[in-house]
């Protein structure tokens, strides 16, 4: 009778346990952390990225206001343009904190990245993903202490259409150098082929570029515009990551381009139903042909453009979707 009731005891015990016991692991970083397959902020709540993209390396002067219409919208987080000033204007360790403190000042978790990898391999300027760590740490002051509301994104689509092979060394390279150098933050790394990874070397490698990272704390972008122009190619993308439990984002999309129309009404519904964060491109500034992907026009919050209204108040989208991070 005593063992009985000892047994009974114990599986009480293990019952009133499970949920912890099920839980996802604190974060060593004290700050975002991946767990099976999910991004959890240091409270360990569940975070899911409903947000858009703004181009801070070249219009500095309309990223405070910018931060703060934003947010008025309904967004969680916001993907900010820096420059490591091989292409454009250095983004400097001073306006990285002050761009720091206005995402937390407006409750946005603040993914920055250093865009002039963009088309490594076959745009002419673009540096490599090593280039792009060289920026994050000498710009680590801005960032150590940050970790519960800044993401890093390593670098921006760090290779065109050359020699993306390298894809895979270069990017576990660059998360072996930031962790050996104090980053505990969640690291986002782009894919390559402009971001849009038609040859699937990121989907193929993601695996063993997550377990290289010691910390287990690395997000996957996928960009997705002309490539993903039918329902099929952005579910199957999308449910390979969520189906083999590594963290995916799209840290990019419009409703239109110049190398084809996107489906993002699937992009939407597919992030949605799968808690997949999305970050469209762009609030406002766009040229050179693109200026469609513009979300309000000259950066007034009041005049949203077709994509603005879209992504902000349409079906799946911002608004409606939009949890901010229980840090704030």
């Amino acid at each position: 009778m005593v063992k009985r009731w000892a047994l009974v005891a114990v599986a009480t015990l293990l019952a009133a346990l499970a949920p912890l016991l099920s839980a996802p692991a604190a974060s060593a970083a004290n700050g975002f952390y991946v767990s099976n397959g999910r991004l959890y902020d240091a409270n360990g709540s569940e975070f899911v990225m409903r947000g858009v993209n703004h181009a801070h390396a070249w219009y500095p002067d309309r990223t405070a206001q910018a931060l703060k219409d934003i947010k008025a919208l309904g967004a969680n987080t916001v993907r900010v343009v820096l420059s490591t000033g091989a292409r454009w204007t250095w983004t400097s360790t001073s306006a990285v904190s002050t761009i720091v403190s206005q995402c937390r000042s407006s409750k946005l978790v603040c993914v920055l990245e250093a865009h002039d990898t963009t088309g490594y391999g076959e745009q002419s300027g673009a540096v490599d993903l090593n280039k792009a760590v060289d920026y994050w740490l000498g710009v680590k002051s801005a960032l150590v202490g940050q970790e519960r509301y800044v993401i890093v994104n390593i670098g921006n689509e760090p290779y065109g259409n050359n020699n993306y092979g390298n894809w895979a060394n270069d990017t576990r390279n660059a998360i072996s150098r930031l962790r050996s150098n104090g980053f505990t933050h969640t690291l986002v790394v782009d894919a390559p082929n402009w971001g849009q990874d038609w040859s699937n070397t990121m989907r193929d490698n993601a695996s063993s570029v997550f377990n290289a990272d010691p910390q287990r704390n690395t997000v996957f972008s996928i960009h997705m515009y002309g490539v993903y122009d039918t329902a099929a190619e952005v579910t199957s993308y999308l449910n390979t990551f969520v189906n083999n439990r590594l963290p995916i984002v799209v840290g990019e999309f419009g409703d239109n381009h110049s190398d084809g129309n996107p489906d993002e009404n699937t992009i939407m519904a597919t992030a949605q139903s799968q808690r997949i964060g999305y970050l469209g491109w762009s609030w406002s500034g766009n040229g050179g042909g693109v200026e469609y992907l513009d979300m309000v026009s000259g950066f007034n919050r009041a005049s949203l453009t077709t994509w603005g209204n879209r992504i902000f108040n349409g079906s799946n989208g911002i608004r409606a979707t939009s949890r901010q991070a229980t840090v704030y």
